[in-house]
């Protein structure tokens, strides 16, 4: 019988500790051992674990710095919370509504996440990252600032107030400038996220495998070695960048049918929000999938453990990520769990030395 390979022992774990945690939670909602507020945060928990894998296969695998990944998330949910609102009374069957809601924000951020990265791409560094920084912005404002609707005439657009737009009597209102989108049909639940989290993790993880994947590590790497040897770098880099985008269009379609109501709030898809995102991926591990998953999970849940503080938590909030910081990077606690592992594990640190 053959040994499994190192990375899919990793990849089998990842997958694993998702589907434990899925049967944990049901349990305990069964049981009627988790609260109301603790079952309203399962949703976003998936949202931001998808969103984190994505902004890591960016960051870590590719090696750039993006700081607009919110504005890829706001595109995938306006874009499919509008095609769900405008069918949801001729489409009536709510699980293929909503696959065709997925499929729409993932191609939708796919394709602004294409459109972006070709000029973006040839940057470097803090120029890279404060254009995808501007590109989050304007995404954002121009949402905030589109009146749409449709009636028997058809579509009707304006950027100036809903009464620009002429509707007939019988017409009706889609996205209403910076109160956004309301009426989005509630289709996502805890079940549909984890499948898309498992998702998520099947192409990032199978992509960081395959040819293209490993010349995407090669150009994060040494980008005049890769180019020695005849990578395009521009094409791999885009490939990564492409894929990354429609992930988050996918937490962001996950994020808006969770909602009744949709708008492109500063504190929903603006810059904290993208900085929140690079956190996860900062605090869990550059690089690492299954850190991002539990770095995102830990920061979503740890203001709400701590809501009982009041006007302290967001201070003790800010310590603990500060000692997480230092416990994951720091020289001096790399060494001591080094140390650590060593007396618990000594034979398997032996090998390694080997």
């Amino acid at each position: 019988m053959k040994k499994l390979r190192k990375e899919t022992k990793n990849n089998l774990i990842t997958y694993g500790i998702v589907i434990l945690t899925y049967i944990i939670v049901q349990i305990l909602v069964a049981t009627g051992n988790m609260s109301s507020l603790m079952q309203g945060l399962l949703v976003p928990f998936c949202t931001y674990v998808i969103v984190a894998i994505s902004l890591n296969l960016t960051v870590g695998v590719l090696g750039e710095l993006s700081l607009g990944h919110a504005g890829f998330m706001c595109v995938g949910a306006f874009s499919s919370a509008l095609f769900s609102l405008a069918v949801k009374d001729s489409f009536t069957v709510a699980p293929l509504r909503f696959l065709c809601a997925i499929l729409i924000g993932a191609l939708s951020a796919a394709l602004i996440g294409f459109l972006v990265g070709i000029p973006v791409l040839r940057l470097r560094g803090d120029y890279l990252a404060i254009v995808t920084l501007a590109f989050g912005e304007i995404i954002k404002n121009i949402i905030n600032a589109i009146y749409l609707g449709i009636d028997g005439n058809g579509i009707h657009i304006s950027l100036k107030d809903a009464m620009s737009l002429g509707l007939s009597e019988d017409g009706r209102m889609l996205i209403k400038g910076a109160q956004g989108i309301t009426g989005t049909p509630h289709d996502s639940n805890f079940t549909i996220g984890v499948v898309l989290v498992l998702v998520t993790l099947f192409i990032v993880l199978n992509f960081m495998d395959s040819r293209s994947g490993r010349a995407v590590m090669s150009i994060r790497d040494n980008r005049i070695a890769a180019e020695s040897v005849g990578i395009d770098v521009t094409r791999y880099k885009l490939i990564a960048f492409t894929i990354s985008a429609a992930l988050a269009g996918v937490a962001g379609v996950l994020y808006a049918h969770n909602l009744s109501t949709l708008n492109a709030q500063p504190k929903n898809f603006g810059y904290n929000m993208s900085i929140l995102i690079l956190v996860f991926v900062v605090l869990g591990g550059i690089g690492s999938m299954r850190g991002s998953m539990i770095a995102a999970v830990l920061l979503t849940l740890l203001p709400e453990v701590l809501r009982f503080m009041a006007d302290y938590r967001m201070l003790i909030y800010a310590i603990v990520l500060i000692v997480m910081m230092l416990f994951n990077w720091s020289p001096d606690a790399i060494n001591m769990r080094k140390r650590l592992m060593a007396k618990i594990f000594p034979k398997k640190s032996q090998k390694e030395e080997a």
